[in-house]
């Protein structure tokens, strides 16, 4: 069964745009550098780092492309799984990217996993293929709820649509007004937020693992609320 839309459904993805922003920090300042949500960006990285760009690690980014897929595969099994049954698919899926998120912490704090600049071990790939599977099942879940303009793993099409609905501007095709700006805007901000919060924290030496911890919560907490928030009772495809 497919969550209600609403502005509740949106908040919950703006919080999820916000938690990629810290997750993306902690991959990109302490285990790689490395992406495990913006698998575009680690795509790059990989085909920079096969040619032997000093500073890249073609392991790193090809653990995380690996953990992606595994997680993008199991998070459309459950998910369909449990839709295919009549049951609430979206919280089950918040929690299960929520338990591979803490996993990750987990591994980074027994294995202690420094902030940036430390020295990259084994630890740091075990971390970053638990995180890239979250994000894997993060990424699938965002494709079956489907709200507009917020992606929650990636900012170049809602800042796209954001400039192409500004006034005077508006192409209707890809839809104008308020609401669809505003949850643009909210998108690209929540996205830059936890970038920023992400680093800050890691600037201050705080560790990578306590980082991670805060979106584990976060994505807990959503898996919760939405739990508690009425459904819809008719079952959805995709």
């Amino acid at each position: 069964m497919k969550p209600r839309a609403g502005g509740a459904l949106t908040s919950i993805m703006i919080v999820l745009t916000l938690t990629t922003g810290m997750i993306e920090a902690v991959g990109f300042l302490a285990l790689g550098p490395v992406f495990t949500a913006m698998q575009t960006g680690n795509l790059l990285l990989l085909s920079f780092a096969v040619t032997g760009a000093a500073g890249l690690s073609p392991a790193a980014a090809g653990v995380s492309c690996a953990g992606f897929v595994a997680g993008a595969l199991l998070g459309s099994l459950l998910e369909s799984t449990v839709d295919t049954r009549g049951h609430r698919w979206f919280a089950p899926a918040l929690f299960g990217e929520g338990v591979l998120l803490g996993l990750a912490a987990l591994v980074a704090w027994r294995g202690g996993v420094d902030g940036p600049g430390g020295p990259v071990a084994g630890h740091h790939f075990a971390v970053t293929a638990l995180v890239a599977a979250a994000m894997g099942v993060r990424n699938i879940t965002t494709l079956r709820v489907r709200v507009p303009d917020v992606p929650t793993t990636l900012s170049t099409r809602a800042l796209t649509a954001f400039l192409g609905g500004l006034p005077h501007v508006a192409d209707p095709r890809i839809g104008s007004g308020a609401r669809h700006e505003g949850r643009r805007f909210a998108s690209i901000g929540a996205m830059f937020a936890g970038g920023v919060l992400g680093a800050l924290l890691l600037h201050e030496g705080v560790r990578p693992a306590a980082v991670l911890g805060v979106p584990c919560v976060l994505v807990l907490l959503l898996g919760v609320a939405s739990w508690m928030a009425p459904e819809r009772r008719t079952s959805e495809p995709g």
